[in-house]
């Protein structure tokens, strides 16, 4: 059934295409009669009447002059139309469900979907112009994390995470599968497509800011950046620049990097399994940056490479010299806190201020005048003690009960195998525990956390709780070290 503007129910005709419009208005033009275009188009004479009274045609776009004549069963929301315009021009950042309640109150009788729709299309738009320009050689590279779950032929689904880089002027891209997204994967990733890349270009530009700024402004400039990310960006020696949120026009790039990486690699390829994924990707890298030309310039990206790289600076260390920077409190047990992780310092330090140097393999701890080198721990619950620490500790504790307590406790410290193995020895010597502790401490001082561990592990293995299995396996004769004889397995 169709209706006037107004509702009133009119007769039923059919709808007459817009290209059966013109042709009507062509044979009216030509000088033919009203009943020869009828009887040529098959329309009745008073449609061919009203149609040469009408403007001329300009589209063929049925469905849009079917939505401008409003023809058909008006929405149930259409006589609230006055009502939402003169709401959405007065607060046009208003909540569509706030609308539909306010409609409502007014008498509103409807579901939400048909006012929704009437709200879409009275809400004034924010028609921002967009930009795209080209970078120059060696002036831009594009950086971003990006994710995509995948399912393996052998059924198996997995979330892949994945850092894209890409040179702006050559296009040459490099894209490594990473763990997580955090700030330091994102510092390490980024040096090493640097080093892939050749150098470093003026200027690394980031999708994200939450990776790498604290605060920005309502304008999109960073305000405050992530203080482990500028002492990052410093000791490499690139610039940054950030785009604004879902703001992808800021950066000038003709596509978007991780929707490039996803549709032309990840949704067009199967995978048995993650290593052949990242085998895979190798043989995609080498064909998009060696073999097939850039959608963008019509040119294979090595061939432009050179140019970008005639431009790009060295970098100012090496990946595997980089340190992240993280200012830290020497807590009063002496101990650095970094990650759920816990990294001991000399007793004096307990309370000073400092800074962490966060290498790939190891943590370097600065704080006053006292200096610490720890490797990089595992597992969050771990504990790093070095030696020349836990004799200090020691040493500064008062009380013989205190100082038989933390020496336990710095057997605890090497994990689940120590804690099963001291566990029983209390329980089976609860007077004479502490005699036993004492020599286990001694050992441990004397070979440090990781044979410990083993020695630890074998003992609860045999089922043999005792200091002297210990010290076989050892090979710990009083004080010294000798020819380890009952535990293969834990020989240094």
């Amino acid at each position: 059934m169709l209706f006037t503007d107004h509702g009133d129910l009119l007769k039923e005709v059919p709808v007459v295409p817009m290209l059966k419009r013109h042709q009507v208005q062509v044979l009216i033009e030509a000088r033919h009669s009203q009943s020869e275009v009828s009887e040529f188009s098959g329309l009745s004479v008073r449609t061919v009447r009203r149609i040469s009274q009408e403007q001329a045609v300009d589209h063929v776009d049925d469905g849009k002059e079917r939505e401008r004549r409003r023809i058909g069963r008006p929405s149930i929301a259409e006589p609230f139309r006055a009502f939402v315009k003169e709401l959405v021009e007065k607060e046009p950042d208003l909540l569509s469900v706030e609308i539909l309640r306010r409609a409502k109150l007014q008498g509103y009788s409807g579901g939400k979907s048909a006012m929704y729709e009437l709200t879409q299309e009275l809400r004034p738009r924010d028609m921002r112009i967009g930009m795209r320009f080209e970078g120059l050689a060696g002036e831009f590279s594009q950086h971003d994390f990006g994710e995509i779950r995948i399912r393996f032929l052998n059924g198996r689904e997995e979330v892949i995470h994945f850092f894209a880089s890409r040179l702006k002027w050559s296009r040459w891209a490099v894209v490594t599968l990473v763990g997580d997204e955090s700030a330091e994967t994102l510092i390490r990733t980024l040096a090493e497509h640097f080093v892939a890349f050749g150098g470093v270009p003026l200027c690394a530009v980031f999708d994200r800011p939450k990776t790498v700024a604290l605060r920005w402004g309502k304008d999109g400039v960073v305000t405050e950046w992530n203080p482990t990310f500028a002492f990052a960006a410093m000791e490499v020696g690139f610039t940054a620049e950030v785009c604004w949120p879902y703001q992808a026009r800021q950066k000038g790039s003709v596509e978007n990097l991780v929707g490039w990486v996803k549709g032309s690699f990840f949704k067009q390829r199967r995978f048995h399994d993650r290593e052949d994924l990242q085998g895979q990707l190798e043989e995609w890298l080498v064909e998009v940056n060696e073999t097939r030309p850039s959608r963008a310039t019509g040119v294979i990206p090595a061939q432009r490479l050179a140019e970008d790289r005639g431009r790009l600076r060295a970098l100012r260390c090496t990946p595997e010299m980089l340190a992240l920077r993280v200012p830290i409190q020497v807590g009063p047990t002496a101990e650095v806190s970094y990650n759920g992780r816990r990294y001991s310092m000399d007793p004096e330090a307990a309370g000073i201020p400092g800074t962490l140097y966060l290498y790939r393999d190891r943590v370097r701890i600065v704080a006053g005048r006292f200096e610490a080198i720890h490797e990089r721990l595992g597992p969050p619950g771990s504990v790093s003690r070095l030696p020349e620490h836990r004799a200090a500790h020691l040493a500064a504790l008062s009380g013989k009960r205190g100082k038989r307590y933390l020496k336990r406790q710095q057997l605890f410290e090497l994990g689940e195998e120590a804690v099963s193995f001291l566990t029983e020895i209390v329980h089976r010597r609860p007077r004479d525990w502490s005699a036993e502790i004492d020599e286990l401490h001694q050992m441990l001082q004397g070979v440090g956390a990781q044979r410990m561990q083993r020695a630890f592990r074998a003992g609860i293995q045999s089922c043999s709780y005792e200091v002297r299995f210990v010290a076989q396996c050892l090979g710990w004769n009083g004080s010294s070290l000798s020819a380890a004889v009952a535990c293969p397995e834990v020989r240094p």
